[in-house]
């Protein structure tokens, strides 16, 4: 765990380190063959990684665990220590499957979809991934209620309610989702209630003491709304049953709610540094696990409104600034080059361990880039206007000969199939194909390092607060990338 300096001091080398190195952090691999991207390396950079294999690239770049490797020749200092340099900025992940071949852990050997951890009652309707996860944050939300003797759980982007059903039926803990979909709200409350039909079935049945059904509130957290909204939409109408306090206010004795612990597994964008700020301003919540995702959706002021992001940011006061999601910390909004871009965010997403077994097993979706490289040049010399379009060709597109793939792709951009596309400089492009994978995982490998900043500027809003926080590896980062948990709890003094 690092001091309160370290994490600064961590900050601080984490911001310099990516400024300087904004040509990978900021690059979009489909620009591959239009900005010559290869030619921005050192050429002693380029000499030596021409020619590697997929497994060499995976075991010389990008797999941080390796103690020994076998170089097929002398590298140059530059290019070991700027590897050296992102492998040991990112904080650890933990320690994934083994196996490329199976992506699961262990609890998978048996059965590749039932987690072995879980109940078969909390199994259905959820995918493996989603069990592998409930089960454990379940477990460090139980262990966080024990601590703090606090009951009561606010799930919020509770989706269809696989983790609300484990708290509340499984672990006893009474909770409140709160989901913006409310076609997600009603299929959680349809599954709930096939949930305690199933239970009331059972000899083991307490029919004394039954588990507590969870609330469902459809409702969308708004950045930049104050805690007494989120408070508001919680309505906690039960305050009086459960012998909770009442706080004397200005109309007598009003009630208010009861303490409370926030949890988000994969809280979108600025749902989850949401949640943080609620977490610092309110007196009721003692204790938040947020587990983030999808950082290009996280506002910043050079980017108020991303793709995907629920609007720019509000605030509940005239006068204060906006609430950006990043970065949260007055230290790391002072560092020079702090600033982040929505490529370097989207990348933070990207699956690390996934990609290290795709290059271990030398798979054919690893031409998918230069095959998308390729495309985009005659696209820009045809329509400049077009330029990184999206794309849909299918999952398995990149099996296709080019011509074909270059049809159905040419067809998605409503370009004319038929466009002239000359074969022999598709070829010539298609020969660097190693190029391209080898200049996408020198992006990948700071993927690691982007993410460690944006948590790390939570870590350090915290501490600012006066709250200390750890960032837990709770899941397998190889069957659940975005597998870092920021935990926090109020002491009563707090």
């Amino acid at each position: 765990m690092l001091t309160c300096e370290q994490q600064k001091d961590l900050a601080t080398t984490i911001s310099h380190f990516l400024s300087e190195n904004r040509r990978f952090t900021d690059s979009f691999i489909i620009d591959f063959f239009t900005e010559d991207l290869w030619g921005k390396l050192p050429e002693s950079w380029r000499s030596v990684l021409d020619d590697l294999t997929y497994p060499q690239v995976a075991d010389l770049l990008l797999d941080r665990s390796l103690t020994q490797r076998r170089y097929p020749s002398v590298w140059p200092l530059s290019l070991l220590a700027h590897r050296s340099a992102a492998h040991a900025l990112a904080f650890p992940r933990g320690s994934g499957s083994k196996t490329c071949g199976r992506h699961a852990p262990e609890e998978f050997l048996q059965n590749q979809s039932q987690s072995s951890l879980l109940e078969h009652i909390f199994r259905k309707h959820v995918k493996p991934k989603k069990q592998h996860e409930i089960c454990r944050l379940g477990a460090l939300v139980k262990r966080l209620s024990e601590e703090t003797e606090v009951s009561r759980v606010v799930d919020v982007g509770s989706g269809q309610g696989h983790l609300t059903r484990l708290l509340s039926f499984g672990l006893r803990l009474s909770v409140t989702a709160i989901e913006a979909d409310p076609a997600l709200v009603a299929t959680a409350t349809r599954f709930d209630e096939e949930l305690r039909r199933t239970l009331e079935k059972r000899e083991t049945w307490d029919t004394a003491a039954p588990p507590s059904l969870p609330r469902h509130v459809a409702g969308l957290v708004k950045p930049g709304a104050s805690w007494g909204d989120l408070i508001q939409q919680l309505d906690f109408q039960d305050t009086h049953e459960h012998g909770n306090k009442r706080l004397r206010g200005s109309d007598g004795y009003p009630p208010v709610s009861p303490d409370f612990l926030l949890t988000g597994l994969h809280a979108c964008g600025d749902l989850s540094t949401t949640l943080l700020r609620h977490f610092v301003h309110c007196p009721h919540v003692r204790g938040i696990t947020s587990v983030a995702c999808c950082y290009m959706k996280v506002t910043t002021a050079d980017d108020p409104a991303p793709p995907g992001s629920v609007g720019a940011p509000q605030t509940s006061q005239q006068d204060c600034p906006p609430q950006f999601g990043y970065p949260m910390s007055s230290l790391v909004r002072s560092l020079p080059g702090h600033q982040l871009s929505y490529r370097s965010r989207e990348a933070a997403c990207h699956a690390l361990e996934d990609y290290l077994c795709k290059l271990r097993q030398q798979s054919a979706v690893l031409r998918a880039h230069a095959y998308r490289a390729t495309l985009e040049a005659f696209i820009r010399e045809v329509r400049p206007d077009l330029s990184r379009a999206g794309i849909q060709t299918g999952r398995k597109s990149h099996l296709l000969p080019f011509a074909d793939y270059a049809r159905l792709g040419l067809a998605r951009v409503g370009l004319s199939p038929d466009l002239p596309v000359d074969s022999q400089r598709v070829e010539s492009m298609l020969r660097h194909q190693n190029r391209v994978v080898v200049f996408y995982s020198l992006c990948l490998l700071l993927s690691p390092v982007v993410e460690t900043l944006v948590l790390l500027d939570r870590m350090l809003f915290l501490q600012e607060h006066g709250f200390q926080s750890q960032l837990v590896p709770l899941f397998d980062p190889g069957f659940s990338p975005r597998n870092l948990v920021l935990v926090a709890l109020k002491t009563p003094a707090s």
